[in-house]
């Protein structure tokens, strides 16, 4: 199920990839610098209410599908699941209004918040269907959908920034696209659980759970949002738009295959539990931690030596200079949340021990509120990017230690060290690529850094890949001769 996954998710995440560029590329270009960071504080605002109302429905979609044994208790499911979230969400929106009225902001900014609040519901009614496709094991028909809502929030996103949305526009995107994916396909979804009544002691399990997952989820919010909020308060909104445009630049590049191989990880673990226990969990874990290095950690890195010549492509030039400077510390940090976030994690959901994770996020995020407080006077938005590498580093070893006490998921440490010495000579290949700027030298260093990395990777057998790489040529022989 893990390889059919990540064979199946990856159009999908490609896109995602892709407009993750391009959404840099035009909206640092389309949108003032204030503009840029009136988008940056009213996404961090929209996640924020995302989590702290919906996330938990979405979790329990995730978790709880496979546990079904019959279709009395998976309508059942269904019904207590798409039931709560109409009540939630009758009663989301009138107070998301009322917040936004009260809040005394700027005009625009107002304006930007308001769009993305009222976008929630719908980016939650999107996200539920994509748990069950997802949870069933149709690749196809999750990756299809993924594609359609990120190609279209893009394209809806550009046309309101040339129709002069400021820092609403990317924004209107997010909301429209999956609003229409969810007028299309929720109708189907609810009625899974038609004639069924939805089960107050459903709910309680499914809230138990997914509740801490939300909590854990809006303190890895508040990891990602905090150093946004006080760069505004100690310096300006032009600042805040150019530390979201390099972080993006990393985390984002980064999140997608951390989300790509999410997709398919999750789904197998969850199944490997259910259906063979902990022995098969194990092998199943062992094999997607040594895949997680050997896909995450030379592109960390590879980011990180890229920095100069990806920005002058990429970034708006008002942006450039200080997206650039920050590009290596922010993917150190995005190599650890993804690590922590797709991998450790997982412990706590397995076992349903999720008051555990919720433990494990408030570590780093404590500490990265009082190192954003110290270093953001001292050091500006280099302060900021630091702090985020510290907090996340630490999370990495918080979430590994307490997700033992959970269950014991194995670190695979040949795995971190071949594709290390790999990771290692790349670079030294990289580094000794001429500085010649733009295009020229991303493509240089990129070509260089992959024919490097995959021939070391496959020469020392990294993470299984020369196995792995026999195994597929001997199948497409053997179907090819069939």
């Amino acid at each position: 199920m893990f390889w059919r996954g990540l064979v199946g998710y990856l159009p999908a995440n490609i896109v995602q990839g892709l407009v993750g560029v391009l959404t840099l590329l035009f909206f640092t270009r389309l949108l003032s610098a204030h503009e840029f960071g009136q988008y940056a504080l009213a996404f961090s605002v929209m996640s924020l209410a995302h989590v702290a109302c919906f996330t938990w429905i979405e979790a329990a979609m995730a978790r709880f599908w496979a546990a079904q044994s019959s279709p009395e208790t998976m309508r059942a499911h269904f019904a207590t699941l798409y039931r709560t979230f109409g009540w939630i969400t009758a009663a989301y929106l009138p107070v998301a209004a009322a917040f936004v009225w009260l809040w005394p902001l700027d005009h625009h900014l107002k304006l930007a918040v308001a769009v993305g609040l009222v976008g929630v519901p719908m980016r939650s009614a999107f996200r539920l269907i994509q748990e069950r496709q997802r949870a069933e094991g149709a690749v196809m028909a999750a990756s299809s959908l993924d594609i359609a809502v990120t190609l279209g929030g893009f394209a809806i996103g550009i046309v309101a920034a040339l129709l002069g949305g400021g820092g609403s526009a990317p924004l209107v995107g997010l909301a429209v696209a999956p609003f229409l994916a969810a007028l299309l396909f929720t109708p189907g979804e609810v009625r899974k659980g038609r004639q069924t009544p939805p089960e107050p002691a459903r709910a309680r399990v499914y809230a138990a759970y997914g509740y801490p997952i939300a909590a854990s989820l809006i303190l890895a919010l508040v990891l990602s949002s905090t150093d946004r909020l006080l760069l505004a308060a100690f310096l300006d909104e032009a600042a805040v738009g150019a530390y979201h445009a390099g972080y993006s630049l990393a985390n984002r590049t980064l999140d997608v295959i951390f989300i790509w191989l999410g997709a398919a990880s999750g789904p197998a673990l969850v199944m490997a539990l259910e259906r063979g226990g902990r022995a098969a969990l194990k092998t199943a874990a062992r094999e997607q931690a040594s895949t997680f290095v050997l896909i995450a950690l030379p592109a960390a890195a590879g980011l990180a030596l890229v920095a100069q010549p990806l920005a002058e492509l990429i970034i708006g030039e008002q942006l450039r200079e200080t997206a650039a400077a920050i590009t290596p510390l922010i993917a150190l940090s995005a190599l650890f949340a993804g690590l922590t976030t797709y991998y450790f994690h997982q412990a706590f959901t397995l076992a349903r021990r999720t008051g555990l994770l919720l433990v494990a996020m408030a570590i780093p995020a404590g500490l990265n509120l009082v190192l954003n407080l110290v270093l953001i006077p001292r050091m500006g938005v280099m302060g900021a990017a630091l702090a985020t590498a510290l907090s996340y580093g630490l999370g990495l070893v918080a979430s590994a230690a307490l997700g033992a006490r959970a269950v014991s998921l194995p670190i695979p440490g040949a795995a971190i060290v071949r594709c290390g010495l790999a990771t290692l000579v790349m670079a030294v290949a990289v580094w000794l690529v001429p500085a010649s700027g733009g295009l020229v030298e991303l493509i240089s260093k990129a070509t260089v850094g992959a024919l490097v990395y995959g021939a070391v990777a496959w020469l020392i057998n990294a993470a299984g890949v020369r196995d792995h790489g026999s195994q597929v040529l001997k199948t497409f022989q053997a179907r090819w001769a069939a």
